[in-house]
């Protein structure tokens, strides 16, 4: 019996140990632990390790760390009709042990339950515009709608994050069309900029070459007028010189001198190979005007009262080259004998008088003679 004995008791030390293993409770640092002893809820248990009665003890550990929920994806409705499949991301964490044990099953499913519905109600309430582009809007709201109805939990949700708004594929082929016109309507904004830019830029271009052409041609036709000007200046004073030194050079002229010239004027045209020629001065003065420097005279000869027919060798002899040349030899020594002192002083200064009183004193000179 002894062997009977030594296993019993063997038995009775292991079932000893066993349950007290049972009573031994290990909580983590970032759990919290409720004590419920025969369907009496008893306190919290901090972590460590700690010992309850075996096999009337029941320990909830609830993990107090903040806990990542996935939405499920579901299609809604939005406000102008257009089917739209939504997800999202619950950021949760327990703050109350009792309250998320005790006030709700299972308060994991709950607060997923609870996202879905409030985001289809946020979801159908907006149009898909404003789903697209104010995401922010959307996940404040639904935030606090859910902090709201979890904190009888003792759940706290820190953050709502709409992950993917998929519109169902004709309003994606829609929306796909509509930002292709966008884009299109933009480029063709930006086009027709640019080409506005451009033909502003052009016509400022072209604004600025033509004053600059016409500053240009202003200057130039500034300084060809005075080149004309400084021009006809230095000819005028050339001509004007000119002149002065003719009329300072003729002065001495007597008027024998200027027949002599306009004779030889006469001959030099005479020369030429025109067959029309225009004087510019009356050649009968002229011829005149040298006959009386041979010592012809304007007055007729008398003619006899009786006689009609004039006797022979009455006109006299014709007078040679050389009887011509001492009649004329006379004359002047004739001139020079009857004029003055006076007179031949004051033919001398030709720059004191004109050279038309010059020749009108000396043709009276001649007419007294």
């Amino acid at each position: 019996m002894p062997i009977l004995d030594t296993l019993i008791t063997i038995f009775l030390i292991l079932a000893v140990v066993i349950i007290f293993a049972r009573g031994v409770v290990i909580v983590q640092p970032f759990e919290q632990g409720l004590n419920i002893r025969l369907g009496r809820y008893i306190g919290r248990m901090n972590p460590g390790f700690r010992w309850v009665f075996p096999l009337i003890t029941q320990v909830v550990k609830l993990d107090l760390r903040t806990q990542v929920m996935d939405v499920p994806s579901q299609e809604v409705i939005t406000k102008d009709n257009s089917p739209t499949n939504v997800d999202a991301i619950v950021y949760i964490r327990v703050i109350d042990p009792e309250k998320s044990y005790f006030e709700v099953a299972n308060y994991r499913i709950a607060t997923i339950a609870l996202a879905q519905t409030s985001l289809r109600g946020i979801i159908g309430d907006m149009e898909l515009d404003e789903i697209l582009y104010n995401r922010d809007v959307i996940n404040t709201k639904l935030r606090d709608i859910l902090d709201r109805e979890t904190d009888q939990w003792g759940v706290k949700v820190e953050r709502v994050e709409i992950k993917e708004v998929d519109p169902v594929g004709a309003v994606k082929q829609a929306m796909t069309e509509q930002t292709a016109a966008e884009r299109a309507r933009r480029a063709a904004i930006l086009r027709a900029d640019g080409d506005k830019r451009s033909a502003i830029l052009k016509a400022e271009g072209t604004k600025r070459s033509m004053i600059l052409e016409a500053e240009g041609e202003r200057q130039s036709k500034v300084l060809r007028a005075e080149g004309e000007r400084i021009s006809r200046i230095l000819q005028a004073q050339g001509e004007a010189q000119g002149l002065r030194i003719l009329s300072v050079g003729s002065q001495p002229l007597d008027r024998r001198a200027i027949t002599v010239l306009s004779l030889d004027a006469l001959k030099q045209m005479a020369n030429g190979q025109a067959t029309k020629i225009i004087f510019p001065f009356e050649v009968s003065t002229l011829m005149k005007q040298a006959a009386k420097f041979i010592g012809a005279t304007d007055e007729a000869p008398e003619e006899p009262a009786v006689k009609t027919v004039p006797e022979p060798g009455i006109l006299g002899s014709i007078p040679t080259p050389d009887e011509v040349k001492d009649i004329l030899k006379e004359m002047d020594e004739t001139i020079k004998a009857e004029l003055s002192a006076e007179e031949l002083k004051d033919i001398g200064k030709g720059k004191k008088r004109s050279g038309v009183e010059l020749v009108e004193e000396i043709e009276e000179v001649i007419d007294k003679a």
